[in-house]
C-alpha cells in the first residue's frame, strides 16, 4: 500500500474513536467554529498545534509559516488575523516558535537559498536589530535558542502593529498577545517573560493606528 492511503485508514479509525467518545461529535463540530485562540507557528511538522495545545477541532484557528513570521505585506497572514479578531472574536493571538527551527538556524548562517531569501529577510532583520546581545552568547546552541526567542517577541510586536488588531484592542482589551516557544526535546511549551503591551506602549507614537 502507498503510504499516503494508510492515511485513509488513519481516518477511518479517527473518525471511529471520535463517534464512540461522543456520537454527536461531528454534528456538533459542522455547526460553526468559536476558537478563542488564534495560533500563529511554524510549518515544522514535527509541531502540530492542537495536539501540544492539547485542544480539539474547533478550539484553536491556526496559521502556520516557515519561521512563525508575521510580515505586514503577507496577504496570507493579514487575512487569518482580521478573520481571527474581526469574524471569530479570539481571545488571544498566540505566537510560537520553537527550538530547533531551521528557518532561524538559516538566519544565523546566511547563505543563497533562492526563494526562501526573501523570506528570511525578517528573521535576519531580528538578528539584526538584536546584534549586540546575539554575538555577546559565546555558546552556539544557546545564541540559537535565543534567536528563537528573540524572533517570536518581535513577531508578537509586529501582531500589535496590525490595524484589526489595534481596533479590538482598543474596543474591547482583546485580544492578549501571547509569547510561547514549543522544546521538541521534552514537549513541552514556554511561555515568554515577556509584556508585549508594554514592548508597543514604547513605540506607539510609530505604528500606532487608531
Amino acid at each position: 500500500m502507498e503510504s499516503y492511503l494508510k492515511i485513509f485508514e488513519n481516518n477511518k479509525k479517527w473518525v471511529q474513536q471520535k463517534l464512540a467518545e461522543d456520537e454527536l461529535f461531528f454534528e456538533k463540530l459542522a455547526k460553526d467554529q468559536t476558537p478563542d485562540y488564534l495560533y500563529i507557528g511554524c510549518s515544522d511538522s514535527r509541531v502540530p498545534a492542537n495536539e501540544i495545545m492539547g485542544l480539539e477541532p474547533g478550539e484553536v484557528f491556526v496559521h502556520r509559516n516557515v519561521a512563525n513570521l508575521v510580515i505586514s505585506t503577507d496577504n496570507n497572514i493579514n487575512a487569518v488575523v482580521q478573520y481571527a479578531v474581526e469574524f471569530l472574536h479570539v481571545k488571544h493571538i498566540i505566537v510560537c516558535g520553537h527550538y530547533g527551527c531551521g528557518g532561524v538556524k538559516a538566519a544565523l548562517h546566511p547563505a543563497d537559498m533562492g526563494q526562501l531569501n526573501s523570506w528570511l529577510q525578517t528573521l535576519r532583520d531580528v538578528y539584526r536589530i538584536h546584534q549586540a546581545e546575539l554575538d555577546g552568547i559565546a555558546d552556539d546552541h544557546l545564541k540559537f535558542d535565543r534567536l528563537v526567542e528573540l524572533n517570536v517577541i518581535e513577531q508578537c510586536i509586529n501582531v500589535v502593529k496590525i490595524d484589526h488588531v489595534q481596533r479590538k484592542w482598543y474596543e474591547t482589551g482583546y485580544p492578549k498577545i501571547h509569547a510561547w516557544v514549543y522544546d521538541l526535546h521534552n514537549g513541552l511549551l514556554k511561555e515568554l517573560d515577556v509584556n508585549i503591551k508594554d514592548y508597543f506602549s514604547k513605540f506607539r507614537s510609530i505604528y500606532d493606528m487608531m
